[in-house]
């Protein structure tokens, strides 16, 4: 939810080569790194599905208002809760079981140790999904170093990801 300014770098470049390559963009438009990548998505004329933690008439975070209604004219957005049922803090590891078994593998760009993106990647794990990470900085509270140290693929270039 709080990313750097070197996550949304790196998040931002491999969407764009991502969708140059013709893939489609899976998240949870969630503040922070998930909007950065549904956002450059959509910038760039690519596919991006969210996956929400509520219903569909319930927006949330209400700071991506816009881009929830631009998802919804250009994209995807699915949920598996009725239309007006609010957010809930246990309907976002379900959220994450969801998108997990939509994507055909996974890239996590920057995620704190504790997170839902790694709920995500324990998901995809669980389903056989190869587990891509861009190495951070040492010493921070690094999801991605910590899981290249467990043996997620380090990228660096798109190449990477092949």
């Amino acid at each position: 939810r709080e990313n750097s300014l070197y996550g949304e770098k790196m998040t931002k470049k491999f969407v764009i080569d991502l969708v140059n390559n013709g893939y489609s963009i899976i998240s949870g438009l969630a503040k922070g790194i998930d909007a950065i990548a549904h956002k450059t998505c959509l910038e760039n004329d690519g596919n991006t599905i969210a996956v929400i933690g509520s219903g569909l008439n319930y927006i949330y975070p209400k700071e991506n208002y816009y881009l929830y209604k631009e998802i919804g004219k250009n994209g995807l957005i699915i949920s598996e809760y009725p239309d007006f049922v609010k957010p809930i803090a246990f309907h976002y590891p379900s959220r994450n079981r969801i998108i997990a078994g939509l994507c055909d593998s996974i890239l996590v760009t920057e995620a704190k140790n504790k997170s839902g993106t790694m709920i995500t990647v324990k998901y995809g794990l669980d389903c056989g999904k190869d587990i891509f990470a861009v190495p951070s900085e040492a010493c921070l509270d690094s999801g991605c170093n910590k899981l290249i140290k467990e043996g997620a693929q380090l990228v660096e270039t798109i190449d990477d990801l092949k």
